[in-house]
């Protein structure tokens, strides 16, 4: 699979770059910032996707994207931009096939979140949660096969190698964090999978 992850160069992207290429996927990253460290493995491009015109150019040729930009100092609602941007894109003439990350309590994931952080996170991440609920709504109303990844609290804790996901309306419980590593694996899997079209995970440990 020839994978195109935007907002790639750190945190989980990064880590997802990493893992689809030991298990022998194609991977681009693209991001704004230059490339942390060279990979010979991992093509970097330097670019800003909320350009319609660089993302058009970014993703082509791919089977997938991922998208894992996070949130932009200066510049209001930047997941949504570059979101924006790359589904307009890929409904021209890209890949179909679509993943991002968002966050648990955008869109109607609000009942997952675990007892006080609910509260917590309504209210100090009001402005992240209403970027990641945009970006949503448009992935959720585009003609492309995507899956939307909510993971609660991020930590750099070595992996566990295990996770709850969850749909909303599933019965089980969440926790308050993941590791950045699993919430990479799992969304390694979760674009391998074609059950998982059109479904959106909260997800934690």
């Amino acid at each position: 699979m020839k994978l195109v992850i935007i907002g790639g160069n750190g945190g989980t992207g990064a880590l997802l770059a990493k893992l689809a290429r030991e298990a022998n996927h194609e991977v681009t990253v693209v991001s704004r910032s230059a490339a942390h460290a060279a990979d010979e493995q991992i093509t970097h491009i330097q670019a800003d996707a909320s350009d319609p015109h660089l993302a058009a150019q970014a993703i082509a040729g791919a089977y997938a994207v991922a998208i894992t930009v996070g949130g932009s100092k200066g510049k209001q609602n930047a997941r949504t931009s570059v979101t924006r941007s790359v589904v307009h894109a890929m409904e021209q003439n890209g890949p179909k096939r679509l993943l991002i990350q968002s966050s648990l309590g955008a869109g109607n994931s609000g009942t997952q979140l675990p007892g006080v952080i609910g509260f917590v996170s309504k209210v100090l991440l009001a402005k992240p949660l209403a970027d990641h609920t945009e970006q949503e709504k448009l992935v959720e109303n585009s003609a492309l096969d995507w899956s939307i990844v909510r993971p609660t609290g991020l930590n750099n804790k070595p992996a566990l190698g295990k996770w709850t996901a969850l749909q909303v309306g599933e019965s089980g419980r969440l926790g308050g964090t993941i590791t950045r590593h699993d919430l990479a694996a799992f969304m390694l899997q979760t674009l391998e999978n074609e059950q998982s079209i059109h479904k959106a995970y909260g997800i934690s440990n």
